[in-house]
Formats: structure tokens, sequence, C-alpha cells
């Protein structure tokens, strides 16, 4: 299809005639461009020195213990972020959330399940590896009694906040990884899922310690708000789909016909843009980039189905194998 030579932005109040409105469609908005590597790192390091300094108030009397905590959380978002730079994911970094911890994002249109099971295992196995050699060098490191008990306390830490990670409980990697493989075909058990995760987590916030840890029900309210938005998208799905339009693509690819037909869509439906004016005429409206994040976030990632039933197999028994650890450590503590 023919398309309009002339570049218009959100302001431009140039439009078509009714008689081109089937042939001539105005460009979509351009792409976003990538992120800048300094605006990324920027944005990692700002997060991390409020992590910090949020984290000195509540161990300020523990300064050593905050640290290697802080060393833990970065070694295990490391394996994350190093494995999704291995698969090819744009836009990679590390951001830290105060009293909770941090997440490696990145950016992919096609998704793989044998590489999102491969990314999620590589936080907290290589953490759990290391704990148990750490566990059982600590005597070859030190003849002194109280350094072999800080390696070893850093040790239980990293193993045990890694297996914390393994959890069967969305966002946790555990959680994920089970959603990944088993849940992602099927809407409604996932959001079942969701719920019942965000359930585990307001009980564990609220009873599952010596005392309330409310900053953890950041997590579950944030669950919640990501299933409401979930169904919304889920509609607004539907209702592009209706109009024969293929949302399994990139915005990139996006035809400018699709473009300004979603965007109709997305106007009717979406509460925040019911009093942009629908096309034609082709008018940019100063909500533009609004849309366009809008409609970029529903064009739909591709799940590439890659895992066998005995590779399911094989990353469950490596993930509920991982719980034995405490056992085989104090077997091998046994041992010795």
């Amino acid at each position: 299809m023919e398309e309009l030579q002339h570049s218009s932005g959100p302001g431009n109040k140039d439009h078509v005639s009714p008689a081109e409105n089937n042939f001539f469609y105005p460009p979509k908005l351009p792409a976003d461009e990538p992120k800048s590597r300094t605006s990324i790192l920027i944005r990692s390091f700002t997060s991390l020195a409020l992590y910090l300094i949020i984290g000195y108030f509540f161990f300020r009397n523990n300064w050593t213990l905050l640290l290697a905590l802080t060393a833990i959380v970065v070694f295990h978002e490391l394996g994350h972020f190093f494995a999704m730079k291995f698969y090819n994911y744009q836009d990679l970094g590390i951001f830290f959330i105060p009293l909770l911890g941090a997440y490696a994002s990145g950016k992919k249109h096609e998704v793989s399940q044998l590489q999102s099971a491969i990314i999620l295992l590589a936080g907290p196995l290589p953490g759990i590896l290391v704990g148990i050699a750490l566990y059982f060098a600590a005597p070859y490191i030190s003849n002194d009694y109280s350094q072999i008990f800080l390696l070893n306390r850093i040790a239980w830490i990293l193993v045990f906040l890694n297996l914390f990670n393994l959890l069967p409980v969305y966002p946790l990697d555990g959680g994920q990884l089970l959603n990944r493989l088993f849940l992602d075909g099927s809407h409604i058990i996932s959001q079942v899922f969701i719920i019942i995760s965000a359930g585990v987590m307001i009980w564990f916030a609220l009873y599952g310690m010596q005392r309330p840890f409310y900053p953890l029900l950041i997590l579950p309210l944030f669950l919640l708000s990501r299933l409401i938005t979930d169904v919304q998208f889920d509609k607004l799905t539907k209702k592009i789909e209706e109009e024969g339009i293929d949302l399994n693509t990139t915005y990139e690819e996006l035809s400018n016909e699709n473009y300004w037909k979603i965007r109709n869509v997305l106007i009717r439906l979406h509460a925040p843009f019911r009093n942009v004016p629908e096309s034609p005429p082709f008018e940019y409206s100063h909500k533009e980039e609004q849309i366009k994040n809008m409609m970029q976030n529903l064009l739909q990632r591709t799940l590439v189905q890659d895992i066998s039933v005995t590779g399911k197999i094989i990353i469950v028994l490596i993930w509920a194998g991982s719980f034995a650890v405490p056992w085989l450590i104090g077997a091998g503590i046994r041992l010795f």
C-alpha cells in the first residue's frame, strides 16, 4: 500500500481527505530508539545507591551483613544478566528495589521457553553452588574461628536466599519458571496462579516472620495491579483481533494502516484515551506517545515452545532437587 511521503508528528493538524482514506495512511510514530548504555547504567547505579542508603537504616548495626546481602543479590542478578546477554536481549540492566532485592531487565520479541528456563535458573543455581563450595572451603581458607563462622554464615545466606527465589510463587524465579513451562498457554490458569502467589506473599509479609514486614506487601500489590492490566489487555487484544489485525508482530513491522486501526480501538475502549477523536480525519493527538506505548505493549511476543516433555521433566527435577541442598550439606557435615 502506498504511503504518504511527508513527515508528520504529534500536534500536526494535516490530515487526509475522506476520498483518500482507502488508499493512504499517515506514517505511524517512529519506534523508540534503543536506550543508551549510559542511561541504563545511571539508572542501575542510582537504584543501587538508594538500595544501600535505605538498607543502612535497617542494618546500621551490621553494615557487614548489608554489604554481604548486596553482594549476594548482585551475584544472583548477574547470572540472569549474562544469560540474557548471551541470548541477545536488548536494553539490559539491573535495577535494585530497597529492602526487597533487585531484578535484571531486558527485551526480546521472540521468547524461547528453553532460553527463559536457562535465564531463570542462571540466577539462583550459581549462588547455591557457590554457597555449598564456600561452606566446605571455609576451614581451608582460614584458621580463625570468627572468620570461619562469618564465611559459613555467608554460605548459608547464599543457599537460602537463592532457594527462597526458587519457591513456586510468582514473581520469584521458581514461580516464573513454572509459569513459563506450564501455564503460559492458559491465561485463566496463569491468572489464578498469580492470585494465589499474591495471597501467599501477603500471608508471608504479615505472618511468615517474627513480625510483619510491610515493605514486602509491595510485591503482591504489584502482582494484583499487573493482573488487572493483563485482563484489560486481553479484552483489548480480543477486540483488535476481531478487526482482522494480527498482533503477533513488532512495532517496526506494524503497517501504518494497522496502526490507525488499532489506535481507534484503543480510543474507544481505553478510558484515558476517550477524549481523543477517532480517525479519520488522521490527526495526531497530544496523547499520541502514550497511545504508541500502549500499542507496543499490546503487540504480542512470540513464545517458542521448544522444550519437549522430557526436557520439562529434567528442568523440574533440577528445580526440585535444589531444595535438597540443606540436607546434603548436613549430610556432608556428618560425613566429615
